[in-house]
């Protein structure tokens, strides 16, 4: 039967039959799609897992199919590595809701890998076990470190040692030790320092058993005070001081040994009972002062550089860690210095002679005089006696002045040696400080730095002509009284000459009279000459009479400032 004869039997045209077999597929396309569907939807319930296929990728936002009737988005920046994001990928996403307003499920990947995360820690991990994690970020209180989920890693459980900024942990993979597990609140602890500190007892306990004194250790500069270093051994901190840092001067560690410097050291001594270690880095170097004697001889004369100065001298370093002493004292043959630093000033590059070596000390004298010839050696010979000389008044003393000769030569000149006929109580009768005098030279010691100068001795001695001729014994002149003494009374027979008038020759006939009854300064008087002494320059004297007289008044210096309006002291 053909296509013809099959469609006459039927009773129908073929576009009869072509559009009830069309509404026959309709029927049945629909059918099975409805089953399909039937079959495919499960139930979604809210806050649980579920899986997805990643349909495709816009901007910042991933398609996931995961068999509901809509799809869902979950951001990029919920995968660790966005640039492997695939589609067609199966990922586990977490249901948040279904349908919102834009009529898609609300799904997250990223709270989905932190429960399946949390459920492989608490299965595999117990507290006290140890775990490595990259840290993620600074969180307030401390670090967020990943371990397959975010676990809490507080500051003070970062490192053994403080840690000025727990910042530089980010992005570094550390191990650490869960101290804390909460599971309701799906929290996790963990601590770095408590791990640390456990293995650092291990490794310090393996290094106590071991060390001796005298062996070379490599270490980790950790601490820097003012007083030196702490260095770690491996387990166990050790002291390096200051003073074992260098055979030469430094002022603070930190100019030589920086944090964190590997560094090798020598192990001085070991506390055992206290855990303490002494350590030295000098000692890994020979020590300069073993050769000193050989290489700066007594009489050496070399340069060196001014280190230190302190009131009684300047330190000179020859070489680093060998210094010498130039004491106050031999800085300069002439120049009276005070402090040191009127001569030198730190830095500056000197030369000084070899005094003296005190091996055992480790103390070298040096001097800078003697590098120049010693003036003294050549006053003798330019200064001989009898030389007269120019000079500048220094300064004055109670027995008399200073005159400076040249830069730090000095004569006195005595009061004996300033006047033939004056008694100079004070050199100031006589000179000024800063005057500009000639003087001749009495006597040179150059042992003791001592020139002896006379300013009387410029002129003949009177004593020797003149005043012999003139006042003879017995020979009766006027002159006036100038001071009195318990013993008597100075008068001035000339300028500059005077005559001692004893209290035994005043006549007056009083009883009991002090020479300050009988006469006051200023009183003019007849005297005879009754001794003659040229060789003491002395003359005495005898009360004649009273020419004129002027009487002293008790209270007249106070007297005067209260006639001219002053209150008169009590």
């Amino acid at each position: 039967m053909n296509q013809r004869e099959v469609l006459k039997y039927i009773g129908m045209t073929p576009d009869q039959l072509e559009k009830q077999a069309d509404e026959a597929m309709g029927t049945l396309t629909t059918d099975v799609l409805h089953k399909h569907y039937e079959e495919s939807v499960k139930d979604f319930e809210v806050d649980t897992i579920l899986k997805g296929r990643i349909l495709n990728v816009v901007n910042d936002d991933v398609i996931v199919d995961v068999g509901y009737k809509s799809e869902g988005v979950v951001q990029v920046t919920e995968f660790w590595n966005p640039a492997q994001i695939n589609v067609g990928d199966e990922i586990e996403v977490f249901l948040e809701g279904v349908e919102d307003e834009a009529g898609m499920i609300a799904i997250s990947k990223a709270k989905a890998d932190r429960i399946r995360g949390w459920e492989r820690i608490i299965t595999n991990n117990k507290e006290g076990d140890v775990v490595r994690g990259r840290v993620i970020r600074k969180i307030k209180g401390g670090l967020l470190v990943d371990i397959g989920v975010p676990v809490f890693l507080p500051a003070s459980q970062v490192d053994i040692r403080r840690v000025e900024d727990i910042g530089e942990y980010v992005g570094r993979e550390v191990e650490c030790k869960i101290i804390k597990i909460d599971e309701k609140r799906m929290n996790i602890i963990v601590s770095r320092r408590k791990l640390l500190e456990e293995q650092r007892e291990e490794m310090k306990k393996k290094l106590m058993e071991e060390i001796q004194e005298g062996d070379v250790r490599r270490g980790i500069v950790k601490n820097i005070a003012d007083f030196g270093v702490f260095v770690d051994l491996g387990g166990i901190d050790g002291l390096l001081h200051i003073t074992d840092m260098s055979w030469g001067r430094i002022s603070h560690p930190s100019e030589l040994i920086k944090l964190e410097q590997p560094i090798e050291v020598k192990i001085l001594k070991i506390d055992r009972e206290h855990e303490r270690i002494a350590l030295g880095y000098k000692q890994l170097s020979e020590n300069p002062w073993s050769h000193v004697e050989g290489k700066y001889p007594v009489g050496t004369r070399v340069k060196g550089k001014v280190v230190n100065i302190l009131p009684y001298g300047a330190f000179v370093e020859l070489e680093t860690g060998v210094e010498g002493l130039v004491h106050i004292s031999e800085m300069s043959w002439t120049k009276r210095v005070n402090h040191p630093s009127e001569m030198v000033q730190i830095g500056d590059t000197v030369e000084v002679v070899v005094l003296n070596i005190n091996r055992e000390k480790e103390e070298i004298s040096l001097g800078m005089k003697q590098t120049e010839t010693n003036p003294w050696d050549l006053v003798e010979e330019k200064y001989s006696v009898g030389t007269k000389v120019k000079g500048k008044v220094r300064n004055l003393t109670n027995y008399g002045a200073f005159v400076e000769l040249e830069e730090g030569i000095d004569g006195l000149l005595h009061v004996s040696d300033m006047s033939w006929t004056k008694k100079v109580l004070h050199p100031s009768e006589l000179v000024k400080k800063g005057d500009a005098i000639e003087t001749v030279v009495l006597s040179v010691d150059p042992a003791k730095k001592r020139v002896a100068l006379g300013l009387k001795q410029l002129q003949n001695n009177p004593w020797e002509t003149s005043i012999p001729e003139k006042y003879r014994q017995g020979t009766v002149v006027q002159g006036k009284v100038t001071k009195l003494t318990h013993f008597g009374a100075f008068v001035e027979l000339e300028p500059t000459l005077e005559g001692l008038l004893h209290v035994s020759k005043l006549s007056g006939g009083k009883e009991g009279a002090t020479v300050s009854d009988m006469l006051s300064p200023g009183d003019v008087v007849e005297v005879e000459v009754i001794r003659l002494e040229p060789a003491e320059g002395k003359i005495g004297l005898s009360l004649s009479r009273i020419i004129e007289h002027k009487e002293r008044k008790e209270g007249e210096a106070e007297a005067a400032p209260a006639a001219e309006g002053a209150a008169p002291q009590a």
